[in-house]
């Protein structure tokens, strides 16, 4: 996506840069205090989370990276676009931007992805934000293990590089109600996947959601490390890809966490319910 075809009033960050893996990742910092990083999954990149941002720079130091292949980012075709190697490139970022005590905020694909960090150097990490997203295998889970076999095949393929599938119908179709996808809005989300040759890494996680299922499952199981730090789950209710049973597992994995069930909203509160989000952000990040 060309930044001259962003709209500034709705994205008004000045973007950084960070060499990685021989690519330019791109990445938003803005602000200062205790850091919030802020983690997003697919098919959609930093601008997912521009309220948020806004909101929260005043009193913390914000930071969204855009994974590699996704937003603002390079989309090298010979580069590993696996959850795993995205946490990775998280992690390295975070150490080269010597972050300390981190709150993560995670979503979709961003809660591997971002609890990897976690689960890796738990000492540097003093709270979670968890919204509509998991960490465990979907082995056994049907609907998942049929949509990556689906997705991850020849057709699915076809479906991803040829047509823009996942940004142009995939993420509409999670709204609880689409009206609030306005056109603008959803350009943003269809720009950074302009041709076939930069949608290779939202196939890539599509395929991923089932190929990467023992890395998963060895996250999965260092749950317990979680469960003493703050978290806030905040949930959508009307969320078709991931429903209530998700919520339910995390509940019964943290305890502690301070849950907002958001009954009218699907996968996508940041876009669904952005004051309602932020009002609860705040309020955690300053108990």
């Amino acid at each position: 996506m060309e930044t001259s075809c962003l709209d500034r009033q709705l994205y008004p960050f000045a973007g950084q840069e960070f060499e990685v893996d021989g690519a330019r990742l791109h990445y938003v910092d803005e602000g200062s205090g205790r850091p919030v990083v802020f983690v997003h999954g697919t098919p959609t990149w930093s601008f997912l989370w521009r309220r948020q941002l806004r909101e929260l720079a005043s009193s913390h130091r914000v930071v969204a990276a855009d994974n590699l292949g996704f937003g603002l980012s390079a989309k090298p075709a010979e580069a590993d676009y696996s959850p795993a190697a995205h946490a990775r490139r998280l992690g390295q970022l975070i150490d080269a931007l010597e972050l300390r005590d981190v709150t993560l905020v995670v979503h979709d694909f961003g809660g591997p992805i971002g609890l990897h960090y976690a689960l890796k150097e738990p000492q540097n990490v003093r709270s979670l934000v968890l919204l509509n997203t998991w960490l465990w295998s979907n082995e056994g889970n049907r609907t998942v293990q049929a949509t990556s076999r689906l997705f991850g095949g020849p057709l699915g393929r076809f479906l991803y590089l040829r047509m823009n599938f996942s940004a142009r119908f995939l993420l509409p179709g999670a709204f609880a109600d689409r009206s609030r996808l306005s056109p603008e809005v959803h350009a943003h989300y269809l720009g950074p996947f302009a041709d076939a040759s930069q949608r290779l890494a939202p196939w890539v996680l599509a395929r991923e959601l089932t190929r990467s299922n023992d890395w998963y499952d060895g996250l999965w199981s260092q749950r317990e490390l979680l469960a003493g730090l703050p978290t806030m789950i905040v949930w959508g209710l009307k969320d078709r890809l991931m429903p209530a049973g998700h919520l339910q597992r995390w509940q019964e994995a943290l305890p502690q966490a301070q849950v907002v069930r958001l009954p009218e909203v699907g996968h996508f509160p940041h876009e669904e319910a952005p004051e309602e989000l932020n009002r609860h952000l705040r309020g955690f990040l300053v108990s």
